[in-house]
């Protein structure tokens, strides 16, 4: 029998309104190894976990319980997009529940100046992402591109990579990610 423990960890912790960089601070450890648990490309000790779900609160007895219930939504509109962004940048989410997913399909919106950090991301998988309107930097390991309306990528995660919004004015990407990061 196998067991989502990194797709258990990721609803309880959207469940909880807490970003996967405000639950690394919380327990401390790094963002990315919160993702890596989240999206099954490590398996925490049982300490490490215990110290993880201490920080969300909740026992390991319950953990192991939890039980979410797949989405079987299939339309979404508009208004159903989940808000799990912060800030200069909003990740609107189609589907509040990815337990079971592989995917995770992302509007996302940045701010003139929004930028993800100066620290690049990495996680495991493979994301994508198409410019509706303004102009993303995207930074991708060594190289770097400026993308405008219609441009596109499609990158390795594990790859360290960034996102900045460049331009006077916001600039709206549909993007994909597998499995789900956030």
């Amino acid at each position: 029998m196998s067991l989502d423990i990194g797709g258990r960890l990721r609803q309880l912790r959207m469940a909880r309104n807490l970003s996967q960089r405000a639950l690394a601070k919380r327990v401390g450890v790094t963002n990315s190894t919160i993702s890596l648990i989240e999206s099954n490309a490590a398996n925490p000790s049982v300490g490490a976990l215990k110290r993880i779900l201490d920080g969300l609160p909740i026992g390991m007895a319950e953990f192991f319980a939890f039980e979410p219930e797949q989405s079987r939504q299939v339309f979404y509109a508009a208004e159903d997009l989940v808000e799990i962004g912060k800030g200069a940048i909003s990740y609107r989410q189609v589907g509040d529940n990815l337990f079971g997913r592989s995917l995770q399909i992302l509007k996302e919106c940045y701010q003139p100046g929004a930028d993800t950090g100066k620290v690049p991301l990495v996680h495991e998988g493979e994301e994508g992402g198409i410019v509706l309107c303004g102009r993303l930097e995207v930074t991708v390991g060594d190289e770097r591109r400026i993308l405008g309306p219609g441009d596109c990528y499609y990158f390795e995660s594990r790859r360290p990579h960034r996102f900045r919004c460049v331009g006077p004015v916001p600039c709206e990407v549909i993007s994909a990610c597998t499995p789900p990061t956030f």
